[in-house]
């Protein structure tokens, strides 16, 4: 039935969004749920809205990268940073629930997305300052990221805040035992430059985080533990969120996300799915970063291979990330978003089905 939507755009996925997340709600006899996303949704239209107007007003525009698709440089002077309004909102929402819950699971949680966030920030603020699409290196940016993944992996692992149990079912589980510690690194330094890479063509990585952060929070509920219904409540915010700042960012872009908002989502999809257990599922549920991902790592490593072996590198790609190669296929810009979004829909309906039935 998704495939036959002849135009699926921000309106659609919203109204999708939200029934499921009603359907999800009456299920589980909880409408808070619904509830905190509508309410996040909401502010984010307010806080996106007027951010904009700030943004404009400090000249804080996106520049384009020379190697990308040559129809993207008008999309210059954009206003970027956008993640402010994305994640602040969020990061109150994690304070104030934190100091009510006195939890040091949320403790780290905060401290670590917040770190993420200070990244982009800076990433971002540099990159305008420069007036080039880099800011931090990508060594230093590599680095800050490693360091506070590897703090907040460490200090949760010695609280036994990770399970070194990835749980498949409720009767199927992979022990890692100590390499639990490589495979939680790379899930949220891997995840948080994911959602980044996938964050280049307009709704894109909003659209699809939506998604993800639906199926996440249900996903969770499904275990039915309810110290980790908080953890739904925050996933749903941040659907909601997403969905808001879409509006503004969907096809034709008035506003981008930056690396403010797409490290810090990619982050705070990761360190939830590890304090809650979620790993396996969310590995589903973001097939489509992780392909985005995996199309670059392939990109770039056939072509040093190929210019080692034959002295001229070769490509498999048009251009990576993979979405950069549909546009230049000759597909629409809409048309890759909305299908990579109908493509996303169905992986969450996968990974809830394979939680019923494995």
């Amino acid at each position: 039935m998704i495939g036959k939507i002849k135009k699926f755009n921000f309106e659609s996925l919203f109204i999708l969004n939200t029934f499921a997340l009603i359907v999800t709600s009456y299920f589980f006899n909880n409408f808070i749920f619904t509830g905190v996303y509508l309410l996040f949704f909401f502010i984010s239209i307010f806080t996106t809205k007027n951010g904009l107007k700030i943004i404009k007003k400090f000249n804080l525009l996106q520049n384009i990268r020379n190697e990308g698709p040559a129809n993207h440089f008008k999309k210059s002077d954009t206003p970027t940073m956008g993640g402010i309004f994305m994640i602040i909102p969020f990061l109150i929402l994690l304070l104030i629930i934190t100091i009510n819950l006195s939890s040091l699971k949320l403790f780290l949680l905060l401290l670590t997305i917040f770190g993420f966030f200070i990244t982009g920030f800076l990433d971002d603020l540099l990159s305008i300052k420069k007036k080039e699409n880099t800011g931090l290196k990508t060594k230093e940016k590599f680095f800050i990221q490693s360091l506070i993944s590897i703090i907040f992996i460490l200090l949760a692992y010695e609280k036994i805040l990770i399970s070194p149990l990835i749980t498949v079912s409720d009767t199927w589980g992979i022990n890692m035992n100590i390499f639990i510690l490589p495979v939680s690194f790379l899930v949220l330094v891997g995840l948080s430059n994911s959602v980044n890479l996938t964050d280049g063509l307009d709704g894109l990585a909003a659209g699809c985080s939506g998604i993800v952060f639906y199926g996440l929070g249900t996903e969770i509920l499904m275990k039915e533990q309810q110290e980790l219904y908080v953890y739904s409540i925050l996933c749903f915010s941040m659907s909601g969120i997403c969905l808001g700042f879409l509006k503004y960012n969907y096809y034709p872009a008035k506003i981008f996300m930056g690396d403010t908002g797409s490290l810090s989502i990619g982050a705070i999809m990761g360190s939830i799915a590890l304090l809650t257990n979620s790993i396996f599922t969310l590995s589903i549920f973001s097939g489509i970063f992780i392909v985005e991902s995996l199309s670059v790592i392939i990109q770039v490593g056939f072509f040093k291979i190929t210019k080692k072996l034959f002295h001229k590198g070769k490509r498999i790609f048009l251009m990576a990330p993979l979405h950069h190669h549909f546009e230049l296929k000759g597909v629409k810009e809409q048309k890759i978003v909305e299908n990579f979004w109908k493509i996303n829909i169905l992986l969450v309906i996968l990974g809830i089905v394979l939680k019923i039935n494995l």
